[in-house]
């Protein structure tokens, strides 16, 4: 009886199983093909069949990308402003989430409202002033100008909130305040070790949107020193012939380091989505 009921089972998990084959090898189709372009010459790119076989032409196809444009400078402009941007959004919406889900003062509903708010405005309208504001400061053609518009994250502060409010208890900081520590003690001793996986997600939505972000960097960087690996890349397309080898060789390889990215911290990145489903 144990053994039909098991056999059961199996048979009705296999389903799933198979979809969920199904839908990582669709996800992932978009990157393959990305890859076999990058091994092909620009011919193949409308080519009747598709080309689904990788080529010998990757390292030609990349050497073109270095020869056009500043890629590993691009790569390392982007690399940098990812970093010290994530770093700060992170410390910042982690100090914001833990003053709005663990102290009262007046206002504090309406200031976390009017966050939010924003979050529904279109950035294109605020891109005139932002402009003018960033070259009054002198900081175009920086990478300083370049991320200064993502270091307050209302999605990161409400995400902070949420998690430090579940699972930060009361009673752990009112011992702590008891035993003579001050707010910051508890943030960094307490508040920041149990918080690692909603960091970790934080961090990877926050590295992820800055670096594929082009609008406003191509607004603000004009020089070829300071291009990150957006505007780079965009500076490949040619209004009279593009390469379609050479472009998307450069853009698989801009890809590689977000995958890296995910790969390292997608233990936490787990643990924060189970761990939030649990509670």
């Amino acid at each position: 009886m144990k053994q039909k009921r098991k056999n059961q089972s199996k048979a009705g998990t296999l389903p799933i199983y198979l979809i969920l084959i199904f839908t990582s090898l669709f996800s992932l189709f978009p990157f393959y093909w990305m890859f076999v372009m990058a091994t092909q010459p620009s011919a193949a790119y409308n080519s009747i069949p598709p080309t689904l076989l990788p080529g010998g032409k990757l390292v030609e196809n990349f050497q073109k990308v270095l020869d056009t444009i500043p890629f590993f400078q691009a790569m390392w402009n982007t690399i940098l402003l990812c970093t010290v941007v994530t770093a700060a959004v992170l410390v910042i919406s982690s100090l914001a989430g833990f003053a709005f889900a663990k102290f009262t003062f007046p206002g504090k509903n309406f200031l976390f409202i009017l966050i939010l708010l924003t979050m529904v405005i279109p950035p294109q309208l605020g891109l005139i002033p932002q402009y003018y504001l960033i070259s009054q400061l002198g900081w175009l053609d920086t990478l300083m100008g370049a991320g200064v518009l993502f270091l307050l994250n209302p999605l990161g502060i409400f995400l902070m909130r949420q998690y430090i409010s579940e699972s930060v208890p009361d009673e752990l900081i009112e011992a702590a305040k008891l035993d003579g520590c001050s707010n910051f003690r508890i943030y960094w001793s307490i508040v920041l070790p149990i918080i690692k996986p909603a960091f970790a997600t934080l961090g990877i939505i926050v590295f992820t949107l800055v670096w594929g972000e082009f609008l406003w960097q191509f607004t603000v960087l004009r020089d070829p020193s300071s291009y990150t690996l957006q505007v780079a890349l965009a500076s490949l397309n040619n209004a009279f012939r593009v390469d379609f080898g050479m472009l998307l060789s450069g853009v698989f390889w801009a890809t590689v380091p977000l995958i890296v990215i995910f790969l390292i911290f997608n233990k936490w990145f787990i643990s924060s989505i189970t761990e939030g489903s649990v509670k």
